[in-house]
């Protein structure tokens, strides 16, 4: 977003700074982008090699190499198994791949933001993009995006703790002049850090090193010398794996040895042994390395899509949580309403009615008394205003006929901010000439209202004012000014102030969020507000959106005085938070986990940052939330809209749904895998069914599958009218695995009854395996399908669009075709050739397989089948 620069403040002394584009871009290609090596990307190269040392192919490998070693005879089967697990790893590589460039798009996307001076405007832009010379503008909540020096700066406070250890922040000074760079530490220096945090007002920075040049770079470059330590679920994955392919190469010998013993300890026996231990071993072997595929691969692409609604992902796992959302705690400005401020009303002091902006025209009547209170408001206002409410002040000022700059000949001596419990901020000015100093004050009327010591009679005259502007939803301030002489107090509660009157300032709803609104109440999702408004304005605001309970209010005083049991007790009814400060929000938080929900909470600024931290999903501003804020939240909302936050809940949904469909895929296909495998172990006059090709050849099936079927499988109907999951309820719970064996089980016994019928009609060895291996695949084909959705019936399935199921399906009717007609692949794959009988079998077999499944779908009813697999 670029803006003009402000006529005023800082940016009016450095319009004449910075860099131009040309020579940004020229720095950037000599020197690089502002940012540290990367150790956490893989490159191509890397991603290949990681895959290559994964134990299923490695046994897979093994397995080619004992073909090539069984003699000539055998050579064709190795090389087409080989050929297989070569196109696997290339389908393995691939993915992890596209797994990596959107991680590597969404790292990009949450880098931090700079505000810098390029062309003589301010620009803001990704923090990897500031170059050397470049000017950059920091504020309260800023993360410094690279090192330089203060040319300019306002009660500059700095946090260099990343740097130096010290929890203090330090103060900084501005310099005009030439200066050698210093270490971090100490204090009153001129010199700013890359990763420090501005913990109090702003400056301007002119950048003097960036990415590894600068002092963070320094450490960063000892640190990529560092191993690279794995993480808890990297490292227990690792062992599932190990043991179970330690479990997988036991059996492989204890299979070997059983099958050669009952087949008469032949050399051929033997042989044959080894090929069926093997296929067991990679079969239960390819097992739980599906999953941790499966989560990293759902959750980045989820990221992405998310990322595609406005909705910026910083921490995974935070998909996943949303489809549990129960509570959004949202802010009410710029989040449920426009953030685009208009001033709608003036109500100076002893006038009897406020003054409208005409309709139509822009102007406002040209008073004294009008004129007075919009610069006084302007004056307590920043000079360059990031803030909405001040920048519509500032644009109602120059509205006036003839107005002047109302800063000429003042300069600011002192800002008084906003302090907990006393909702105004104060800037004090002084002549340049030193004759008079002025004070400006804005804020709550109430709290203005103490400024000016009104009497009790004056307040609840005040007050009454109040409520009738409140009522029409628009947001007041009292405006006060005082002046003073000598030293300046420590507080604004010790100036004294003169009440000029108040101004009224509109903030329409957003169109679509009582629309949003509705939707969360259907999926059992309950809104709360959270606002600095007055109690009026919110209770306005709250009927325009819809809220569950309108009338019901707690203010931020009375929360304060509010003991943690009562505030949790109260919570329950109420919806509404009015005269909040941001360090409220934490027990707003705390108070509703206590009650077992599961919080969202939304926060833009410094202070919002503990309570982001603690609710279950932290979402910040994209657009005018702080960097501290983003860090600390798990999303980021890029453009501040309450219906992108609903959106993400949504796809959260439709994420966990999708998983938990892929994990019983994968759970019920390897039941009939591993049964096949072992079977001819138990029964000495049966063929081996399964062979290390087969596996690799099913394996092409349940890896696209997996990462591309049920990934973009749409949302299920009715995915927000249903109540949001139970916080305690596991991704894959013994419901959902019981009902993935019993899936798998079925589809074992319909291959026994398949193998069953091709021995009573006397077929060959070969004809049974092949009766049985396709089988098997169109049973495989038919659990894909009926497994992507749990409420709609298979007719209903076939008619939801998913281009993949169309690619996938037709490529393995193709290529099972070619198998089975093929004289040279059938023999490859030990098949002979199979009648039109053995045929329709065949494809009976893979609708009988799912049969049930789809009667238990249309028995339970819609959402029937999901709810028995949740237990419930």
């Amino acid at each position: 977003m670029t803006t003009r620069l402000e006529e005023s403040g800082l940016a009016e002394r450095c319009h004449p700074m910075g860099l131009n584009s040309q020579e940004a871009a020229r720095r950037l290609e000599a020197e690089g982008y502002n940012e540290l090596p990367d150790s956490g990307s893989h490159h191509l190269l890397e991603i290949v090699r990681d895959v290559l040392k994964e134990p299923m192919f490695l046994m897979l490998l093994a397995c080619g190499g004992i073909y090539l070693l069984m003699g000539r005879e055998h050579w064709g089967d190795a090389m087409i198994l080989l050929g297989f697990v070569f196109l696997v790893i290339d389908i393995t590589v691939v993915q992890e791949w596209r797994t990596e460039k959107a991680l590597a798009a969404l790292k990009n996307l949450s880098s931090p933001r700079a505000l810098v001076i390029r062309d003589g405007r301010q620009t803001r832009i990704p923090g990897r993009e500031v170059a050397r010379g470049d000017w950059m503008r920091v504020a309260e909540g800023d993360r410094i995006a690279a090192d330089g020096v203060v040319r300019e700066g306002r009660h500059l406070m700095v946090d260099e703790s990343l740097l130096t250890g010290e929890s203090q922040p330090v103060r900084k000074r501005a310099v005009n002049d030439t200066v050698e760079a210093t270490r971090p530490g100490g204090e009153d220096l001129p010199f700013v850090y890359s990763g420090t945090l501005v913990t109090r007002g702003e400056g301007l920075v002119e950048v003097l090193a960036t990415g590894t040049r600068s002092e963070l770079g320094r450490i960063g470059r000892s640190l990529t010398e560092l191993p690279h330590e794995a993480t808890p679920l990297q490292k227990e994955t690792g062992r599932l794996v190990a043991t179970l392919a330690t479990v997988g190469l036991t059996l492989c010998a204890l299979l070997v040895v059983l099958y050669a013993l009952t087949r008469g300890n032949t050399l051929a026996a033997w042989q044959e042994g080894f090929l069926a231990g093997i296929a067991t071993a990679t079969a239960m072997a390819i097992l739980p390395e599906e999953f941790p595929v499966i989560l990293t691969i759902f959750l980045a692409f989820g990221a992405w899509r998310i990322s595609r609604n406005r909705v910026l992902t910083r921490r995974m796992p935070a998909i996943e949580t949303l489809g549990a959302a129960s509570v959004l705690c949202v802010d009410k400005t710029g989040t449920l309403t426009c953030n685009r401020m208009s001033l709608r009303a003036l109500w100076p002091c002893r006038e009897a009615a406020p003054l409208e902006r005409v309709a139509g025209k822009g102007e406002w009547s040209d008073r004294d008394t009008s004129r007075a209170l919009l610069q006084t408001a302007t004056l307590a206002s920043r000079p360059e205003p990031f803030d909405p409410m001040e920048r519509a002040i500032l644009e109602a000022y120059r509205s006036l006929p003839g107005q002047t700059g109302c800063r000429e000949g003042l300069r600011m001596i002192r800002e008084y901010p906003l302090t907990g419990g006393f909702m105004v901020t104060s800037q004090a000015w002084e002549r340049e000439d030193g004759t008079e100093r002025v004070v400006a004050a804005k804020g709550a009327p109430e709290s203005v209202a103490l400024l000016c010591r009104m009497s009790r009679e004056e307040r609840a005259d005040l007050e009454r004012q109040v409520e009738r502007l409140a009522a029409r939803g628009l947001r007041v301030l009292g405006v006060a000014q005082g002046s003073w002489e000598g030293e300046l107090p420590q507080t604004q509660q010790e100036l004294t102030c003169r009440f000029l009157g108040m101004i009224a300032l509109e903030d329409p709803v957003r169109p679509a969020v009582p629309e949003a609104i509705v939707e969360c109440h259907r999926a059992g999702i309950r809104v709360m507000m959270i606002t600095g408004d007055n109690p009026v304005t919110a209770r306005a605001i709250a009927r325009q959106i819809g809220l569950t309970h309108p009338e019901e209010v707690i203010t931020g005083p009375e929360l304060a005085a509010m003991s943690q049991e009562t505030l949790a007790e109260r919570i329950a009814t109420v919806d509404i938070f009015a005269r909040m400060v941001p360090e409220q929000k934490l027990r707003i938080v705390q108070a509703l986990k206590s009650h077992g929900r599961v919080v969202a909470m939304t926060g833009d600024g410094v202070n919002d940052a503990p309570a982001l931290k603690a609710a279950h999903i932290g979402i910040a501003m994209g657009e005018r939330g702080t960097d501290v804020a983003r860090e600390a939240a798990d999303l980021v909302l890029l453009d501040d809209d309450f219906t992108s936050i609903v959106r993400a809940v949504r796809l959260g949904r439709r994420i966990h749904d999708n998983i938990r469909k892929a994990i019983a895929y994968v759970l019920a296909v390897h039941v009939p895998i591993v049964g096949l495998a072992m079977t001819p172990i138990f029964f000495p006059a049966l063929p081996l069914l399964l062979l290390p090709v087969h596996i690799v050849f099913l394996e092409m099936i349940i890896d696209p599958a997996c990462s591309i079927i049920f990934e973009a499988e749409p949302e299920e109907p009715g995915i927000m009218d249903r109540s949001p999951r139970p916080s305690d309820e596991r991704l894959f719970g013994p419901a959902s695995i019981a009902l993935s064996l019993l899936q798998g089980g079925v589809v074992l016994g319909v291959l026994w009854t398949i193998l069953w019928l091709g021995r009573a009609w006397d077929h060959t060895d070969d004809a049974v395996r092949a009766g049985v291996f396709t089988a098997m695949v169109v049973s495989n084909l038919f659990l894909i399908l009926t497994n992507r959705s749990w409420q709609r019936s298979l007719p209903e399935i076939m008619r939801v669009p998913n281009p993949a199921v169309r690619w996938i399906g037709a490529g393995v009717a193709f290529f099972l075709t070619l198998v089975l007609s093929v004289p040279l692949l059938s023999r490859l794959f030990h098949f002979d050739p199979m009648h039109a009988a053995d045929l329709i079998a065949c494809l009976a077999a893979g609708v009988l397989a799912i049969l049930w499944f789809e009667l238990l779908k249309v028995m339970r009813g819609r959402g029937g089948a999901d709810k028995w697999s949740r237990g419930i």
